[in-house]
């Protein structure tokens, strides 16, 4: 254990649906002997698709993977409304449905843009000290502030009644659940999501994804790190500083650094040693870049 070589990276996963997203981290902490793993933005256990994982010291990257943007592919049935707005969920209402493509396409207009979502009941979100999802298997509905989300795209992909399939590109903190619903509401039927695969979290896409079943074939016979990702493509979009050596010692110590050119207050930097090893995210204050994260050669 002891020689066993230090993790630091992410892993794009193909998650399959039915675990949870902590039950994904669970069997790689397991199938790989790391100890620190975390999910860079969660999945429910019906979805499928993109599913980063952060191992080692890169799970102090995962707040801008979970910031970036989101792409969908989900399936709506309308008609149909469950408490959890997806097939998951118990049925609490049934409508006819007499809908026609045209009708559909008018109904989305409404919901791309800015607009204010309201949260679903069976969500994590903390309201009271306490999850939603509990206060909602306690028998308890609360009313639930809306909160802006961004849907850059919206598409009517698939119409075959009373299923309807959308491409949505859209914020992080989206939930596709309640879209689905709200858009049920809008067009007077009720609706619920059947299916749900997330195709993109930022630059990471399903089509560059390890599917479930090879990485546990790979964490079995231990050949796992070949579908291991360099921990600075959570920051890839970034620009990026090379530093000189003295600079890198500075930014090791956590000292602040001179910029010049001078960066607009907040921006963020990946920057790279002398040797063009990735050693921290920095930030722009006034005329100085503040370490915000360094990676240490011990602690990765």
């Amino acid at each position: 254990m002891a020689n066993r070589p230090l993790v630091f990276g992410l892993l794009n996963i193909d998650k399959p649906a039915g675990p949870t997203s902590h039950d994904i981290v669970a069997r790689v902490r397991r199938g790989t002997g790391v100890r620190k793993v975390g999910h860079a933005g969660t999945l429910d256990p019906m979805a499928t698709g993109v599913l980063v994982l952060c191992l080692g010291a890169a799970t102090r990257l995962s707040e801008y993977v979970m910031a970036s943007g989101k792409v969908y592919r989900a399936w709506v049935r309308f008609g149909i409304e469950t408490d959890t707005y997806d097939a998951e969920g118990t049925v609490v209402a049934e409508r006819p449905v007499a809908l026609d493509r045209a009708a559909i396409e008018a109904a989305l207009d409404a919901f791309r843009g800015t607009i204010e979502q309201v949260p679903p009941m069976y969500s994590a979100i903390q309201q009271g000290g306490r999850r939603l999802y509990e206060l909602a298997r306690a028998g308890h509905e609360v009313a639930r502030e809306p909160r802006p989300v961004t849907i850059d795209r919206l598409v009517l992909i698939g119409w075959e009644p009373p299923d309807a399939e959308l491409e949505i590109a859209c914020s992080p903190g989206t939930y596709i659940r309640s879209l689905a619903h709200d858009l049920g509401q809008a067009l007077g039927t009720g609706a619920h999501l059947t299916a749900l695969r997330r195709m993109a979290s930022g630059r990471f896409t399903v089509e560059n994804a390890v599917r479930w079943d090879e990485l546990e074939a790979a964490m079995a016979d231990r050949s796992w790190r070949r579908y291991m990702l360099p921990a600075d493509q959570a920051v890839a979009d970034l620009p990026a500083l090379y530093l000189d050596a003295a600079q890198s010692e500075a930014v090791r110590r956590g000292q602040w650094l001179d910029a010049d050119p001078l960066p607009k207050p907040g921006t963020l930097a990946r920057a790279y040693d002398h040797a063009g090893t990735f050693l921290a995210v920095l930030e722009a204050r006034g005329a100085r870049w503040k370490p915000q994260k360094v990676f240490l050669a011990g602690e990765v």
